[in-house]
């Protein structure tokens, strides 16, 4: 009978190292730490400690951080929940803004930091000058390599919403 004990625990362990599904559980997609500070920020939140966030607890947190919120912001606030924010659903809330950027737009945006007027457009001399002495530098080559392929006007228009459409989708065939 120990023989089969020991069977059986080791199958209990087995089952139980199954992944789940990060959709299932909210608290697969954080690790301990950040799951703690999450609860120590709900529990600043929470200021009547009933477990739930509701209105006056967004006014009264706010409050005190010497904000003046309107009715208007807390209801806008609220209404991104569907419902009772408990803690799951504060975490799951919270991991859908960690998780939910597309990086498509986070491309997009990139590029649209530099783009004063809105157009869609950079020009290139202006990109490689800013590829070639910011951040992450690129050599002349790198952009160069970078231009072969990109969508740039006859006036030297770099479009880059098409630009990241190509990254991320491939390029469309030029008989499209």
């Amino acid at each position: 009978p120990a023989a089969k004990m020991s069977s059986k625990r080791a199958k209990a362990k087995t089952t139980k190292k199954r992944p789940q599904r990060a959709t299932s559980n909210v608290f697969a997609m954080f690790d301990q730490s950040q799951i703690q500070e999450f609860k120590e920020a709900f529990n600043m939140i929470d200021q009547n400690r009933d477990g739930f966030i509701d209105k006056e607890d967004l006014h009264d947190m706010l409050a005190s951080l010497g904000k003046n919120p309107t009715d208007e912001y807390l209801e806008g606030m609220m209404s991104e929940a569907p419902g009772p924010i408990n803690f799951t659903m504060f975490l799951t809330m919270f991991g859908e803004k960690l998780n939910g950027t597309d990086p498509e737009d986070v491309i997009r945006n990139a590029f649209a930091c530099f783009d004063e007027d809105a157009t869609g457009f950079i020009h290139e001399d202006h990109l490689r000058e800013l590829l070639t002495t910011m951040g992450d530098r690129f050599t002349e080559e790198e952009v160069d390599e970078m231009y072969r392929e990109a969508p740039i006007d006859k006036k030297g228009n770099f479009n880059y919403v098409e630009f990241t459409r190509i990254l991320k989708h491939g390029a469309k065939d030029k008989d499209d």
